[in-house]
């Protein structure tokens, strides 16, 4: 969309060119963009769809300097929102017309682990997978692990409460991170949490996770460490259908088996994966499931023996178990690629993020293949089967007229399927911009009104993020702006599909 999305509370001020100068002498000049062209690179985050070039980013390097800028916002009333590495898929970190975006890209430090109690302390630019490599060597790692995990920061994972593919035996962000310094709307700095989970009063480190910068800025984080599991094995059994392999999925849970992992990929999903990795997925087959076993050797030889009797009982045609830690890398690797993957066999997509109970899976999948062939558009599926959470990508092409905005509507009605099969809109993406919409469908006005008091408590002003989670006229009554031509098309050195 590239009109203006957000109402803010209260009249917002401007970004003049005095303010950009005070704030290149509270950071320094290098470290402010105004110049539109550059601005233009923050305009969206993974959901391009949605666009709105702010007028300054900052790139504050200390909690102080994030202090120093959220001040002058709250001082000019001007919004603003924090951005990680801009791989949300929810549009959570969709700029603010006339606001500023805190690029918190350059807070990268890395604190010495305490190993004896598994924890270290990180800042918010820090990415995913480089807190498990600072470890390694001391045979620990960092769970949540989501498929943009090289890319993404732990300052993006505390604002969506990310998981991944193995949240279903570890959980999500909230469940491994003990402590966190914030910036609040108000410049004010605090410190939530403490050496461990559970910790005494209300606890704020909890509301703070998942509430997608709305209510402060993360500048310190201490996360909770694991002991990497004594074995693992990986498996991927394929499908003559989505059902058999739901079928599979809610057996394994039955039989008291709790994976480390349990995704299921149909045949389009493996097509666009096979086409960018070669991870050697089948090709004839309508469903794969990836399962990951983990803890002690004999536990987990017993309970992986039992999910290949599962899955065959199920009507699997054929079981790859991964002969070493290469083959299960390159497993991971064809399945974590999947949504980058996506642009072989498509030029756009809308991924939706539903959450739906085990046992609806196959009606709710056979019902998204009917709305798709209704809209004209396909639907990819790939996605965490042991928890029911879904990640269907509707398929489309921004170039072709009225496109855009089925998708959009498709995309909208699966997460609202979602619910009303008993589940939920999101489970690990967001609302952001994306599914404010939908919050009604899922809440009471009595609901949203709590949510919107607790985040007054921490933002009275609405400067922080505004314009996401909750529903708001204008947000619900935009359309995906017209496909705009990139100069490279225009001067024919490239073609769209």
């Amino acid at each position: 969309m590239s009109a203006q999305l957000v109402d803010v509370d209260h009249q917002a001020g401007v970004v003049t060119d005095e303010l950009a100068e005070e704030l290149r002498r509270r950071l320094t000049p290098d470290r402010i963009i105004t110049d539109e062209t550059r601005l233009r690179t923050f305009e969206c985050d993974a959901i391009t769809g949605y666009r709105v070039v702010p007028a300054l980013v900052a790139f504050p390097e200390t909690t102080e300097e994030v202090a120093a800028v959220v001040g002058v916002c709250a001082r000019e009333h001007i919004p603003y929102v924090a951005r990680g590495a801009g791989t949300g898929l929810s549009g959570g970190a969709l700029p603010v017309a006339e606001g500023i975006v805190i690029s918190l890209a350059r807070m990268r430090k890395v604190l010495p682990p305490d190993v004896d109690n598994q924890r270290m302390t990180v800042e918010p630019g820090v990415t995913n997978a480089d807190i498990s490599k600072a470890v390694a060597a001391h045979d620990l790692y960092f769970a949540p692990d989501p498929s943009s995990q090289i890319v993404c920061t732990i300052g993006g994972n505390i604002a969506e409460n990310s998981g991944g593919a193995h949240c279903l035996k570890y959980g999500f962000t909230t469940n491994h991170v003990y402590a966190m310094t914030l910036v609040l709307p108000d410049a004010s700095v605090v410190t939530v949490g403490g050496d461990g989970i559970e910790q005494c009063g209300p606890d704020l480190r909890g509301a703070v996770i998942g509430s997608e910068g709305t209510l402060a800025i993360a500048t310190s984080i201490t996360v909770r460490l694991l002991r990497k599991p004594e074995d693992v094995q990986t498996m991927v059994a394929d499908f003559p259908s989505a059902a058999q392999a739901g079928e599979a999925v809610s057996g394994i849970i039955a039989a008291g088996i709790v994976p480390a992992a349990v995704e299921m990929l149909d045949e389009l999903a493996i097509e666009a994966c096979e086409a960018a990795v070669h991870a050697g997925y089948s090709l004839d087959t309508a469903a794969a499931l990836v399962v990951e076993i983990d803890g002690p050797a004999a536990q987990c030889e017993e309970d992986f023996d039992r999910v290949q009797e599962i899955c065959q009982e199920a009507g699997s045609t054929h079981v790859r178990v991964a002969a070493d830690a290469g083959e299960r890398m390159l497993i991971w690797k064809g399945r974590k690629a999947a949504f980058a993957a996506m642009g072989r066999i498509s030029p756009d997509y809308f991924v939706q993020d539903g959450v739906i109970p085990r046992t609806k899976l196959g009606e709710v999948l056979a019902r998204m293949e009917e709305m798709a062939s209704e809209a004209g558009l396909r639907v990819a599926n790939v996605f965490h089967a042991g928890d029911g959470n879904l990640h269907p990508l509707v398929l489309y092409n921004a170039a072709t007229e009225g496109e855009s905005e089925r998708g959009e509507e498709l995309s909208t009605a699966i997460a609202e399927l979602c619910v009303e099969m008993g589940g939920s809109i999101t489970g690990e993406h967001g609302v952001g911009t994306d599914k404010a919409c939908s919050m009604p469908k899922m809440f009471s006005e009595d609901d949203l009104e709590v949510m919107k008091r607790l985040r007054a408590a921490f933002d009275p002003t609405g400067i922080s993020n505004p314009g996401k989670i909750f529903p708001t006229p204008r947000l619900c009554g935009e359309k995906p702006g017209p496909y705009r031509e990139h100069p490279l098309e225009a001067s024919g050195q490239i073609e769209r599909m």
